[in-house]
């Protein structure tokens, strides 16, 4: 089997690691590329370790009009420069948008892979989760599907590696020189990941999430996000693992560890950490959510997405073992 496959916004952190995961997928054919800055230009100029039968194909600008013969596109473009513009790509065409356009859109499925595979699959129109979401809901949801928590007041911590914040702009806060040696917390109380993930544990829960606080932070670092979550709940530490481990029971991506995982644990791969710390006489669960934020937070869940919309094994292409050290 061999899908035409096409990725907008190659350029970029998202569309690049995109790029790298379709050049080894075993049934996916990288057949049309497209960027801003960089159109015009062959791909291994922009990425010269591309694999040899892919240096030639030139990067074109983005023009959902002149499209060659897709069965899929991969779209990771900024959030609220991709809603119209894929609404002109064709039917026929499967898309998943790997940007924040359509999490909440009609006629498209929220793609948290790991939750919710089976209302993915066969669906030609998927919204990635945000990188944040993956950590955090990933960690939430058997907890929140058990009961075993309240779904209000819960508080979420989260530190992200620089590429999080994209490749392109001028903003002297993602260079070197400003973030080496730093941690600075942004985005507090309206950071654009907060709806998508109160409404999905509204979903999981049946509640309210009313009272959810998102605080994220950069750190030094180029890849990874660990949230630390805390919520109100009278469970054990091993009634959480528990949970976990019946929910992803058979599930190829999510580890449930004994341990505090580390960002370094899911690095360059696909495979997302959970862990749990509980004292129910202090009503406190402390739930953990280890992704790569551009593998199973954007890029490696995208491919997951697109296997399961395609028809394919969920892991084609996504076996790949984390880079350590």
């Amino acid at each position: 089997m061999s899908i035409r496959v096409g990725i907008v916004g190659i350029s970029g952190f998202g569309g690049g690691e995109a790029m790298r995961l379709v050049a080894s997928h075993p049934a996916f054919d990288l057949v049309y590329a497209a960027g801003e800055g960089s159109a015009g230009s062959p791909l291994v100029d922009r990425f010269p370790g591309v694999p040899a039968r892919l240096a030639g194909l030139v990067i074109e600008k983005w023009d959902p009009a002149a499209l060659p013969k897709l069965d899929l596109l991969f779209a990771s473009l900024p959030t609220g420069a991709s809603a119209e513009a894929l609404a002109r790509v064709p039917k026929d065409v499967k898309i998943v948008d790997i940007g924040g356009d359509h999490r909440d859109a009609e006629g498209w499925v929220y793609g948290l892979a790991d939750v919710w595979p089976d209302r993915i699959a066969g669906r030609d129109r998927v919204a990635n989760p945000g990188c944040f979401p993956a950590a955090a809901l990933t960690a939430l949801a058997p907890l929140l599907s058990d009961r075993l928590i309240e779904p209000g007041n819960i508080v979420i911590d989260a530190k992200t590696g620089i590429s999080g914040a994209g490749r392109g702009g001028a903003d002297s806060r993602f260079g070197f020189a400003e973030s080496n040696e730093n941690l600075v917390p942004y985005g507090l109380l309206d950071h654009v990941h907060m709806p998508e993930m109160a409404r999905t544990i509204e979903r999981l829960s049946g509640g309210s999430a009313a009272g959810l606080v998102f605080t994220p932070h950069l750190v030094p670092m180029t890849r990874g996000i660990l949230a630390t979550i805390y919520c109100r709940g009278r469970a054990t530490t091993e009634q959480c693992l528990d949970a976990a481990r019946r929910f992803y029971a058979g599930r190829a991506f999510v580890r449930v560890s004994d341990r505090p995982p580390q960002t370094k644990w899911a690095a360059g791969s696909n495979l997302a950490f959970v862990s749990y710390a509980a004292d129910p006489g202090r009503n406190l669960v402390i739930a953990m959510g280890v992704v790569d934020n551009l593998g199973k937070g954007a890029a490696g869940q995208a491919v997951q997405n697109a296997n399961l919309i395609c028809g394919l094994p969920e892991t084609a292409g996504l076996e790949v073992a984390p880079v350590w050290p």
